[in-house]
Parts: structure tokens; sequence; C-alpha cells
């Protein structure tokens, strides 16, 4: 059973009793093989929630009563198979990524794309070429609207000579410090300005008949611009090869490398691990692949215990041990799974897709580990604990934990007064805290 530990640390927490016989290596590479085999039903492509924002704007609509539904159609078909994938590998790297890539409902009016953000420039990418994500993360509305750079305007620009408007450097600055080379390549704020400068005229056209991704030439700055050394050409094709750059920086693959290894391995990434990692990346071009497949080969990657679970990671583990879900999930249904989930991570501390920062939710032990957070997910289990009433609680036990089932969890769930005290200690348990 020591492959179902490497599945919770890689995966969302084991579902059924099916543990295949296969290398770790082997079953992450079976995971990636293939297409992504998530369905999402009832939602619709980035331009249907613009349109749905533009209707409400025009009209001033009170309440998102149009916006509204679009977001709780992708919280209930996205949630519905975070708790049943079979392929739970990739969809933690797709969380993972669109982690990185944060957008957040704390701004921007992201509430009507950011679930069409997740399915659209992050999920396809999972498995391809870094840079490629890194492109359609930043033409993303959601991403230019969540970092404002449609109001970022060049002032020598024929928009910012009329206007008097200038840069915003939000998402020029987050992309180098947070999403490619980070602080430690050494970038100025001169580079920071200079790219922002490059950025300008990216925004969303919210008039057009399918809104989205527009470049607008009469907001771009003119002119030749330098970030880090390199010159690039001024229109949108100056961004594309800036992004290039960037997205294949050595320095980018050392921060991705960095930031993999924390998420899978440790709170404290060790520096052969994380050179493993980049030089993956940095041999293979940046494919996402590979290093993926490559976090099989670090020091303890399939042992149990090696990182401690998020509140979304804990919840979802949890929903998996008891087999919830499986049937699609009303976006309107308080007692659906999906809604069951969205709820457990608001009320364990990490309400779904609000990061508060652009840098993203933590996944540090020290984040999550307080006396009154491990409170709330012990009376959050033993709740979960008692909508199902089927099922042996040391079966489910076994499967969660496999051979990271302590003899002491063990004793203390036969001894247990009722079915529901014994799967809230299971869920309760040191062991169940780790992935």
């Amino acid at each position: 059973m020591r492959l179902a530990s490497a599945i919770n640390r890689f995966g969302w927490g084991q579902r059924d009793s099916v543990v295949p016989d296969a290398s770790l290596r082997d079953w992450l590479s079976g995971q990636l093989a293939g297409p992504d085999t998530a369905v999402f039903r009832n939602v619709g492509p980035c331009s249907d929630g613009l349109m749905a924002l533009r209707e409400q704007r025009r009209t001033k609509m009170q309440g998102d009563p149009l916006v509204r539904p679009v977001f709780q159609a992708e919280v209930a078909t996205q949630l519905d198979n975070l708790i049943v994938t079979e392929q739970p590998f990739r969809e933690r790297l797709a969380w993972f990524w669109f982690n990185h890539f944060t957008v957040s409902l704390r701004q921007g009016s992201t509430r009507a794309v950011i679930g069409a953000y997740m399915r659209e420039a992050i999920r396809p990418y999972v498995t391809g070429r870094f840079p490629d994500m890194l492109l359609a993360v930043m033409r993303h509305p959601a991403m230019l609207m969540y970092l404002d750079n449609a109001s970022s305007i060049g002032p020598s620009s024929p928009a910012g000579r009329k206007s008097h408007h200038g840069l915003n450097e939000n998402l020029a600055r987050e992309c180098l410090e947070l999403h490619t080379v980070s602080p430690a390549a050494g970038y100025s704020q001169a580079d920071v300005t200079s790219f922002a400068a490059i950025l300008t005229g990216w925004g969303v056209d919210m008039k057009a008949a399918q809104p989205g991704f527009v470049f607008r030439e009469k907001a771009h700055e003119p002119g030749v611009k330098t970030v880090m050394g390199q010159a690039f050409p001024e229109g949108q094709e100056g961004g594309v090869q800036a992004l290039h750059f960037l997205g294949t920086h050595p320095a980018t693959y050392q921060h991705i490398a960095v930031r993999m290894v924390g998420h899978f391995i440790s709170d404290t990434p060790a520096p052969q691990d994380v050179s493993h990692i980049a030089s993956v990346l940095r041999d293979s071009e940046g494919d996402l692949r590979e290093a993926s497949l490559a976090l099989a080969d670090l020091h303890g990657a399939d042992r149990a215990g090696g990182k401690f679970r998020s509140p979304m990671d804990y919840a979802t583990a949890v929903m998996r041990a008891l087999s919830l879900g499986g049937e699609a999930s009303q976006p309107d249904d308080p007692h659906s799974a999906a809604h069951l989930l969205a709820s457990a991570f608001g009320s364990l501390g990490q309400p779904l897709w609000t990061a508060p920062l652009p840098n993203g939710w933590s996944d540090r032990t020290a984040d999550w580990c307080a006396p009154a957070d491990m409170l709330a997910r012990t009376d959050w289990a033993w709740r979960m604990a008692a909508h199902v009433r089927t099922g042996d609680p040391m079966e489910i036990a076994r499967i969660a934990l496999g051979s990271a089932l302590r003899p002491q969890t063990r004793t203390a769930m036969h001894r247990a007064g009722s079915r529901q005290d014994a799967l809230a200690l299971l869920f309760s348990s040191p062991e169940f805290q780790r992935r």
C-alpha cells in the first residue's frame, strides 16, 4: 500500500480501494498520458461571463443576477470533478498552477470569468510548455482584469496624450516577481516600468460580439523597450517576445523548481531537489510534463506525510475518503457535494478562488496548523462523518491511508463510541492531516 501514500501526496486523497501495481513514476506518467478526462457541465467560454457582466453594467443591475449563475455553475462542475477525478495528479497540477498564476475574487470583477480562466488558461497547459501557459495566462481577461492592465496606457501613446493617463505596473510587477524570474534574478524598478510599457494595450474588449482579449494599439507605448538587458520591439509582438524571454529564462526555471518542490515534497526544498527539477526544465525547454514526472526522482517522494494538508487539500481528501459525490451537483443546491466542499473551504479558512494577495495561498505547515484551525477541522470532520452511513470505518481508514495508518489511530477508532466518532477520529488523526 506504499503507493497509496504517494497518491495522497501527488493527488487529492484516495477514493476507492484500487491501488495500482506500479512504480511511482509509472503511476505519475499514466496520470498524464492522454487527454484531460475532466468533463465540465453547463459552463461556457470566458465570453459568456463577460457578456453577463457587460449586461449587468449596462442596465446597472444590483446583486450580480447574471454573473452569479455563471459563477455557481463553475463552482459546481469544477468541484464535482475534484471530488471524483480519476486523474488526481493532473488535477493537483491544475490547481497548483492556478495558485502560481493566482486570480482572486477579491478584486477586478473576476467572478464572471475566474472559472473559465481555470479551464482555458491553466488546464490545457499543465503537460505543455511553461512559456505557452504564461502567454495564455497573460492574455486571459481574468488576469488582465485582476491586475488592472486594461487601465494601463502608454503616456506617449495617442490615448495617453489625450487622456493624460499613465502606466499601471501591477501585471508587469507580479509577472516578474511571482510568475517568472523572481527577485533573485536581480531585475530593477526600471525593468518593471519598461515591461509595463511593453504590456500597454493588452486589455479586454467588452464591446465585441464575443468579448475577450484585445490589443489596443492606440493605448500602446511606442518605441523599443528593454527588460533585463533584452530589447523588444513595439506592438503586441514585443509583448509576446518578452513573455517568451521571461518564460524560458534560467531564473524562471529555478523559481518554478522551488515552487514545485515546495508544494509536492517539503516546506524547505532541498537544493539538490530544486537543481534537479530546474535542470529538467532547462533541458526540456520548459516542458511541464517532464518536470512533473521528475518529482518522482526526488528523495522521499514515495513516503507518507511529507506535506501538511491545506484546508482545500484536507476537505477534498475527507470527501473522497467518504466516496461522496458522483452525481452532478446543481449549482443552487446547498446539499450538493460541490456546495458542501466549497462551504468547507470557506469555513476552514481557504475560500475558493479568494487568495488574499497575488502570491496565492500558502502551502506551508505553519500557516495552517494553529490550534483554532485544527479544532475547526475536527468539528467539520465530525459533521461530515454523519453524511455517510455505510462502509466500515476501518476499511475507509485502510483505503485512505494505507501503510501510513498508525496503530494508535486504529486503536482509538476501535474504541470509539459510534461510527461517526470513529470516522472523526480518523480524519482528526495526525497522519490524515498530512499528504
